[in-house]
């Protein structure tokens, strides 16, 4: 009985010797690198000549492949051992964000005897993104009392692109009022901040249209643009004036009560509250004279009373 266990033992062992023999599996990783978006049909390596393999064996042995993604970009020549790109590969939508590294990983695997090589491909990023901004147009309120040297900020641009393609910088257009400033956040990332180099004036200009252009580091670079409209918001910096310094009228006596002396007329630049009138006599008009005329605060008129 003893005896029977130990023949089938290693008559057991003996089969898994057998097994690991013909199933002679490649540890050792092989890499490739490419550029995304390559067009279809380009040749990526010779696996056959790479891997050390017999062109003449490889119909025979039915070399494959097996990606672990769940698309198929590339496959191989069964014939030539040629890995070739059967579809093209975005970096941006394999790897997404902003990751420094994009690998595809497959086994290429034959048969009688079974071999198994780990293959891993490197997609390498291009710039073939633009930059690009979260909002098309950006709009700021900003009061004409804000001094020089006040920063604001701005919605900042993305580009999927990394590396040396990533945004680089801003320009704005040209400017009396307004500059930027490039900042860097910890990860890497540009952004801008506007800068008022000079005092606004709404009753001048009540708004500014600038364009804001992000610029990546590719060759050649790529840019996109946002437009900055600034709105100038009022201030009651303006006094009302009148259409005439002084009016000199000719009035007879024992003119009519209610009689038409003048209309008074005053403008001011400001707006919305600020610029509201309001006509009342000065605190140096005589009372006299503001019991013989009648002065209407709204309209300016002023009758005799």
């Amino acid at each position: 009985m003893e005896g029977r266990v130990k023949s089938q033992f290693w008559r057991y062992v003996t089969v898994l010797l057998f097994f690991f023999a013909i199933l002679d599996t490649s540890s050792a990783v092989t890499h490739y690198s490419i550029l995304e978006e390559m067009e279809e049909g380009s040749v990526v390596a010779n696996l056959a000549s790479d891997l050390g393999l017999d062109v003449k064996t490889l119909s025979r042995r039915q070399m494959r492949l097996d990606i672990r993604s769940n698309k198929k970009y590339l496959d191989v020549n069964k014939e030539t051992g040629e890995l070739f790109i059967l579809e093209k590969m975005d970096r941006e939508y394999l790897c997404s964000g902003k990751t420094a590294t994009c690998f595809i990983k497959m086994e290429v695997i034959l048969e009688n005897p079974v071999r198994m090589f780990n293959i891993e491909i490197e997609i390498t990023d291009i710039n073939d993104n633009a930059p690009k901004f979260w909002r098309d147009t950006i709009r700021l309120d900003i009061s004409e009392s804000t001094s020089a040297g006040e920063r604001f900020s701005l919605s900042n641009a993305v580009d999927p692109d990394i590396g040396p393609n990533s945004i680089k910088t801003y320009y704005l257009s040209e400017s009396e009022h307004f500059d930027i400033e490039i900042q860097t956040g910890r990860d890497g990332s540009k952004f801008a901040d506007l800068i008022l180099k000079k005092s606004l004036d709404r009753e001048k200009q009540a708004s500014h249209n600038l364009i804001l252009t992000a610029v990546d580091g590719g060759v050649p670079a790529r840019s996109g643009t946002a437009s900055i409209i600034v709105r100038v918001l009022d201030t009651n910096d303006n006094a009302p004036q009148f259409d005439n310094d002084s009016y000199n009228i000719n009035l007879t006596e024992n003119a009519p009560i209610g009689s038409l002396v003048v209309k008074l007329n005053a403008t001011d630049k400001d707006e919305g509250s600020n610029s509201n009138i309001i006509y009342s006599y000065s605190l140096y008009t005589s009372e006299k004279t503001q019991q013989t005329f009648s002065l209407n605060p709204d309209n300016g008129e002023i009758r005799v009373k």
